[in-house]
């Protein structure tokens, strides 16, 4: 049999030691990929959302390039499925304020803090969480979730936000009715906070894309079975959100270690709040 495999290496061009090498580097090449899925079943436990090219940016393995690595996964099962938000949450006020951030250039937290309401469904009851953003460091500065949609939730959340961090320049929502309730806007006023207010989803974009990855990379994955769960999964979520989700246009940081990194970031990142009145 030795003399055969001899031959045949003889036949193809190769030496024995070639086909020794390649063997071990298959079988080290193996291993690791083996490690690498284990790492990456964590990751998905943690963020079960993470879509497989950030699974890539996260882990940052150096010996399979990122093509390969996706093809891999998505043949292992990994590829995500996404579901639609179809319910309105939003019951326009009586009294609108101007849109003050379009086109804003923001270099530093608590300038622009945009909020949004979602609903959760859970069984045959909807609950309703609503979060305070903040739009330069995507962090999000408070969240509060209930089994309503009264504005008295969304005066309970800032009151939250407002104990533990600086008052925003600027404070952005859509023009729901909890944002127009006489008790939040004196609150925001009381605070020196200018009130702003989108007239399409899309000037509301950061506060939107907050409701979708909490519930489409976390919740829907997690599939809490009753309240309890729905209030330990939710603050699980945001704690993983803010302390370990890697963000593309943070650098590949959390929000948590973007903000850390600003007493030392000179010139400070300058980022731009879409304007989609403005052609290019």
């Amino acid at each position: 049999m030795s003399f055969s495999l001899n031959a045949l290496y003889r036949e193809a061009g190769l030496s024995k030691q070639a086909v020794d090498q390649y063997q071990r580097r298959q079988l080290l090449f193996d291993n690791r990929l083996r490690q690498l899925v284990l790492e990456a079943d964590e990751l998905r436990e943690e963020h079960p959302g993470c879509g497989v090219s950030k699974m890539y940016s996260i882990l940052n393995p150096d010996f399979i390039g990122r093509d390969r690595f996706i093809e891999v996964l998505m043949e292992l099962g990994y590829r995500l499925k996404k579901k639609k938000n179809y319910r309105r949450t939003t019951i326009a006020g009586n009294k609108f304020y101007p849109n003050l951030i379009k086109g804003l250039k923001v270099d530093g937290p608590s300038q622009v803090w945009q909020s949004d309401i979602t609903y959760i469904p859970l069984g045959n009851r909807h609950y309703y969480a609503t979060f305070i953003i903040d739009v330069y460091t995507k962090k999000i500065v408070v969240y509060q979730l209930t089994d309503h949609m009264r504005a008295t939730a969304n005066v309970a959340a800032l009151k939250m936000a407002l104990k533990d961090h600086a008052p925003p320049n600027i404070h952005h929502s859509d023009r729901g009715s909890q944002y127009t309730y006489s008790a939040y806007v004196e609150l925001l006023r009381e605070n020196g906070c200018q009130i702003s207010m989108a007239t399409s989803a899309q000037d509301n974009a950061y506060a939107e894309r907050i409701n979708l990855t909490i519930k489409e990379e976390y919740l829907d994955h997690w599939r809490p079975q009753d309240f309890k769960q729905l209030k330990k999964f939710l603050s699980k979520a945001v704690l993983n959100y803010n302390q370990k989700r890697h963000h593309n246009n943070l650098g590949k940081v959390s929000p948590a270690n973007f903000e850390k990194s600003l007493s030392g970031m000179h010139p400070r990142k300058i980022i731009t709040i879409f304007n989609n009145e403005v052609l290019t």
